[in-house]
């Protein structure tokens, strides 16, 4: 019987997550678990699962001895002890993309119903009062909109808003000038040059020490007169007595939160303005956002337990949905490259220095990197090594990585990438790239070319490049009864030495490799499982 893993559910999230956990996983659902009866058993349970009340902290991971990833249903982290849970190993992954749509949609209709007094009308007409006059609006058409952290949600805002004809300019100095350009964003390099020439401003940041309190009296006075402010994203980013301060003395026309310093917000004075719109933090508060979290969250876990990538992790880079569409077959085609090199040679790694050309080069590569790393290390550490680990468990190694992008075309190939790896005395080098199919290809090792789709099983052969040696290997291969999906022959010059790549149906078996050496011309061959 297959011995399933164990994830704690201690927190409510949809059923539909629930469901989906139970197909591939034996699931304890204990939204009622006290903190001592958590402690005595998280050494049972491979994952757990959690919203904002459960700590997961460094008391519960010391215990957690079997603990591979941390799902938190939502965004915020602040349960969660990230440090202690990555030196561990344990990924943290979290799900900000299954509300950005209702947070985004959110945002958009805040605006409009600043602009056209549409909570204010609708209750005058519902008192049963009608007149026109006491609600003229102001158009978005030809307005410029000020995005404050051009992230998930902040880009959404940002394409819907440009189909209304406004000019978007955005502010997020951790956001690189490449996704400025695809969302069709005017970067501002200060968070002054922002507000002064924004004529409505909406903020989309994480709450931290450095953005809590960004929009204060300063920032207000930078303003235009007759600005409009959204916030639904954390409260306090906005500080609420300086916006009360602005829509009295009329700099603010308007402001718009769902967010609040204190939730929940009772007898605060914003909420006795007629221009202030509020609502009680129901950015996520959809059906789909809730169906949406459960079940992402529930395939976190799943891909965590399998290995397999996890894109909302939130101590890796972090990865939208359409860069994960983009950037899968290069991870994938990157950790196959990092598996072959122990599995090559035994002489310890000093440096690897990564370069991406073409394409690629114009993408988030740090992803790629640490799937290459994770590949590099996984032969000699087996399980110990992921995703999260593998970076700090190269630099335990005394292995220095560094990266760079040239976004020029390479020798014909729109994206190409080539890594060089250190050792002591020699440098080894292996090269790939995406066919047309999106699939992986490695196309240089140890400067021969090639072209070969990675598979589960190859079979490397360094031989003198003389006749005999490729029917030779065939046939001692088809003595072993291993099958030979594809061959493909690199060398040099005439004469010189010669590599050939195999791709295999099965491993070959020490004493079949044994023979293959036997050959006078064949100088080494190794299998190499992926």
């Amino acid at each position: 019987m297959e011995n399933r893993k164990k994830v704690i559910v201690t927190e409510r999230v949809d059923e539909e997550g629930i469901k989906l956990l139970q197909q591939h996983l034996d699931v304890d659902v204990c939204l009622h678990i006290n903190r001592e009866e958590l402690l005595e058993r998280i050494h049972e349970y491979d994952a757990i699962l959690v919203r904002s009340v459960t700590k997961v902290d460094e008391e519960l991971l010391s215990l957690a001895t079997k603990l591979k990833v941390v799902g938190r249903a939502g965004n915020g982290t602040d349960n969660i002890d990230i440090p202690a849970a990555t030196k561990r190993g344990i990924i943290v992954a979290n799900t900000p993309d299954s509300n950005t749509m209702s947070a985004g949609e959110l945002a958009i209709g805040l605006l409009l119903a600043q602009c056209r007094n549409i909570p204010q009308a609708n209750a005058y007409i519902k008192s049963g009062q009608w007149a026109r006059n006491p609600f003229k609006g102001v158009e978005l058409y030809n307005k410029t909109l000020g995005i404050i952290g051009l992230g998930r949600i902040g880009s959404l805002v940002a394409t819907r808003m440009n189909a209304f004809g406004m000019k978007v300019i955005a502010y997020d100095p951790y956001i690189s000038d490449e996704r400025f350009k695809r969302f069709q964003v005017e970067k501002k390099d200060t968070l002054k040059e922002l507000i002064e020439e924004s004529d409505f401003i909406t903020v989309h940041t994480p709450k931290t020490k450095e953005t809590y309190g960004m929009i204060g009296e300063e920032e207000i006075e930078w303003m235009k007169d007759g600005v409009r402010i959204v916030n639904d994203a954390r409260g306090g980013i906005v500080n609420e007595r300086a916006l009360l301060n602005g829509l009295k003395s009329g700099k603010i026309a308007s402001a718009a939160l769902d967010v609040h310093e204190e939730e929940p917000s009772f007898n605060n004075p914003l909420f006795e303005l007629d221009n202030v719109i509020v609502t009680p933090h129901i950015g996520a508060s959809t059906t789909e956002a809730q169906i949406n979290v459960g079940t992402t969250v529930a395939l976190q876990v799943i891909n965590a337990l399998k290995g397999e990538i996890v894109p909302n992790a939130v101590n890796l880079p972090t990865l939208h949905r359409d860069e994960l569409a983009v950037l899968s077959p290069y991870i994938e085609l990157m950790e196959k490259l990092g598996k072959i090199y122990y599995q090559l040679h035994n002489e310890p790694i000093e440096h690897i220095g990564i370069e991406y050309w073409g394409g690629i080069a114009k993408q988030d590569i740090e992803m790629c990197s640490i799937a290459f790393v994770k590949g590099i290390l996984e032969p000699v550490l087996e399980d110990k090594v992921n995703y999260i680990n593998a970076m700090i468990l190269a630099d335990q190694r005394g292995i220095s990585i560094d990266q760079r992008t040239i976004k020029e075309n390479y020798n014909g190939y729109l994206d190409y990438i080539e890594i060089k790896i250190k050792t002591k005395d020699k440098v080894f080098e292996i090269a790939g790239t995406l066919s047309s199919k999106k699939e992986g290809r490695l196309i240089k090792i140890q400067g021969y070319e090639v072209d070969v789709t990675p598979t589960n099983h190859m079979l490397i052969v360094q031989n003198k490049d003389v006749p005999g040696v490729i029917g030779y290997i065939g046939m001692a291969l088809g003595e072993e009864g291993v099958n030979v999906a594809t061959m493909q022959v690199g060398r040099n010059a005439k004469g010189d030495k010669a590599m050939m790549v195999l791709t295999i149906d099965d491993e070959v078996s020490k004493e079949g490799l044994k023979r293959l050496t036997q050959k006078e011309n064949v100088l080494w061959a190794k299998c190499i499982k992926l």
